[in-house]
């Protein structure tokens, strides 16, 4: 499986990247924001100015992610847009979406199930978005 990295688009990877991470401050700043403060209980509590991790870990951790969806894709010959819809949904819903549901079912996030909609939809539309940038700029 790895000497099918070089088959890779590394643009398709960064455009992936740029989209997902303009997406997440598009879908918390801009579009949701009371709603995922209100999620976390923190409406009117929000830092004006987060801390730099903020602003640098989204990417960081999505940046593995999307190299693996890449190579999925090629292993997988993801090839068409119907596969990559199925591929999506399969991977953001049984991954993404799920996981983030376990992570918001603790004691530290006050509203579970809003949290779990507000960003397994966010991760949701990454992934989606996310495959269908890398289909598109696939190495062929």
């Amino acid at each position: 499986m790895l000497q099918k990295i070089s088959k890779i688009s590394w643009l398709g990877v960064f455009l992936s990247l740029v989209f997902y991470s303009f997406l997440g401050w598009l879908w918390f700043a801009v579009l949701f924001p009371n709603q995922y403060a209100n999620a976390l209980d923190k409406l009117g509590a929000m830092p004006a100015h987060p801390d730099p991790i903020y602003l640098y870990g989204p990417p960081l951790t999505l940046l593995p992610t999307i190299i693996t969806i890449a190579l999925l894709m090629v292993v997988l010959n993801i090839n068409t847009k119907k596969a990559v819809i199925e591929f999506a949904f399969v991977i953001g819903l049984g991954f993404l979406v799920a996981n983030t549901f376990d992570i918001a079912i603790n004691p530290n996030i006050p509203h579970p199930i809003s949290y779990g909609i507000l960003v397994g939809g966010y991760q949701l539309v990454g992934i989606l978005g996310s495959c269908f940038i890398l289909h598109a700029i696939r190495k062929k």
